[in-house]
C-alpha cells in the first residue's frame, strides 16, 4: 500500500437507544375542593429536559396565574382535555369524574390526593375498569418511611391557615379589625392549636411571628416535647386535659385542629363556650370531623368571613395555590425521575416500597382498603402480588 494512501482507523459511533418517551398529562382541576396545580413552568422545563413529553390542558394553570405561553416556552404542548388525560402519567390532585376516567389510557398512572377527598363508587369502578394504576401522592413514602408530599402540604396548610385567619381578623368590614399582636400595651390574640406535627408547628411559627400567644395540645408527649423545643418559650404546651382545653377554647381568637394520633372531636358544648368571632380551621386528614357541629366552609372557593356565624374552614392550602405548586414541583421531580430511571411505572413499583404505599388501584384491583369497601371488593396485597409476579 502506498505511503500516501489514507489508513482507515476506528472512530467512536453514537449509540442510539430505543427508549420510549413517557408523556405526562396536566389537565385542569375541575372538581370542587381543589384549586391547586401540581407543576410550575420551571418544573415542566426540567421534566422536558429529562426526556418527558408534557401535555397541558389549555388554561389549566390559571389558578396559579401562569399563562399557557409560559408553559409552552418551557417545552409543554398545550392541548385539549382529552389529550391531556390520554397520557402515560396524568397528574390531577382531586378525584376525577367517571367521564374523565374513561378518557384515561388503559393501564395509565394517575397521580392524585387521597386525604380529605371524597371518592365515589362510580369513580373507583371506572378506575378499575380502565386498569388504571392510581397513586395517592400524600401516602407515598421515601426510603426513610417519611411522607414527603403529605409533609410539605401540611407545612403549607399550617402557614396558610394563620395567614388567612390574620387577614380575616384584620378586615374592618367583616372581621374584628384587629391584628394578631405585636403592639406595645395591647394584649395579643390567642391561638389554640390541636396537634404537634408539621402543620401545627408551621401554624405556631406563623402565629408567633405575628405576635400571638400560642397554645399547643397533644397527648403524644414526645411529639409535643419536640414541637416545643423547636418553638422555644413562645409557645405553651399541654396534654389534652378537659378543663385546660375548655379554658383555652374560651379565650381563643383562632382555633386550629391538625392531625393527631387519636381523634379528638370538639363537640357542640365546647364550641358553645368559644367567644364570638372566633375563627376555626380543620387541617386534619378528615377535614370537618374535628368540629362536627359546625358547618364547613371550603377555602378552595375563596377566603372570606361568612355571615357572622361560626364555620369550620377547610382546605387552607388552596388559598396559596402557587406556593403549593412550587412545593409539589420540588417533590414530584424526584419521583418522576425514579419512574424514568426504572423505565416505567411497573418497574418503579417493584423496586420502591415507598411508591407502593401510595397505590390506590392497580390494574383492575383495588389496593386501598377504603376504596375497596366503596365497591364491595377485597383489597389486593400489592407487595405480595409484586413479589409473586
Amino acid at each position: 500500500m502506498p505511503s500516501d494512501c489514507p489508513i482507515p482507523s476506528e472512530q467512536p459511533a453514537a449509540i442510539v437507544t430505543d427508549r420510549r418517551k413517557f408523556s405526562i398529562g396536566l389537565p385542569e382541576s375541575v372538581s370542587g375542593g381543589e384549586s391547586r396545580f401540581p407543576l410550575t413552568p420551571e418544573a415542566v422545563q426540567e421534566l422536558v429536559e429529562r426526556g418527558f413529553a408534557v401535555r397541558m390542558e389549555r388554561g389549566a394553570a390559571r389558578s396559579i396565574h401562569y399563562p399557557d405561553g409560559r408553559y409552552e416556552s418551557c417545552g409543554a404542548e398545550i392541548v385539549e382535555r382529552p389529550e391531556a388525560l390520554g397520557c402515560d402519567i396524568v397528574i390531577h390532585l382531586a378525584p376525577l369524574s367517571p367521564a374523565d376516567v374513561e378518557l384515561l389510557r388503559r393501564g395509565a398512572m394517575l397521580l392524585t390526593f387521597l386525604r380529605g377527598k371524597k371518592y365515589t363508587p362510580a369513580t373507583v369502578k371506572a378506575l378499575l375498569q380502565r386498569s388504571v394504576i392510581s397513586v395517592a401522592l400524600d401516602c407515598v413514602k421515601d426510603k426513610r418511611g417519611r411522607q414527603p408530599f403529605a409533609d410539605i402540604m401540611a407545612e403549607v396548610d399550617g402557614r396558610a391557615a394563620v395567614s388567612v385567619a390574620s387577614a380575616m381578623l384584620a378586615d374592618a368590614a367583616t372581621g374584628k379589625g384587629i391584628l394578631l399582636g405585636g403592639i406595645t400595651g395591647i394584649v395579643p390574640c390567642e391561638v389554640t392549636i390541636f396537634g404537634s406535627g408539621l402543620a401545627a408547628i408551621a401554624a405556631a411559627h406563623s402565629a408567633i411571628g405575628l405576635g400571638a400567644q400560642v397554645r399547643l395540645f397533644d397527648d403524644d408527649v414526645y411529639s409535643l416535647r419536640e414541637a416545643l423545643r423547636l418553638l422555644g418559650l413562645s409557645a405553651v404546651g399541654s396534654a389534652l386535659h378537659s378543663h385546660v382545653v375548655e379554658g383555652a377554647l374560651r379565650s381563643a381568637d383562632i382555633v386550629i385542629a391538625t392531625a393527631m394520633g387519636r381523634s379528638y372531636p370538639i363537640g357542640r358544648e365546647l364550641v358553645g363556650t368559644m367567644k364570638r368571632g372566633v375563627l376555626v380551621f380543620d387541617l386534619s386528614d378528615n377535614p370537618g370531623d374535628a368540629f362536627p357541629s359546625l358547618p364547613v366552609a371550603d377555602l378552595s372557593f375563596g377566603a372570606k368571613q361568612l355571615d357572622g356565624r361560626r364555620h369550620c374552614y377547610i382546605n387552607a392550602g388552596c388559598t396559596v395555590p402557587r406556593t403549593s405548586a412550587m412545593a409539589l414541583s420540588d417533590t414530584l421531580m424526584a419521583m418522576l425521575g425514579e419512574i424514568l430511571t426504572n423505565d416505567g411505572v411497573t418497574n418503579a413499583l417493584k423496586l420502591s416500597q415507598g411508591l407502593q404505599a401510595g397505590v390506590l388501584t392497580f390494574l383492575g384491583r383495588p389496593v386501598n382498603a377504603g376504596l375497596a369497601r366503596l365497591v364491595g371488593m377485597r383489597p389486593l396485597d400489592l407487595a405480595l402480588f409484586i413479589q409473586m409476579s
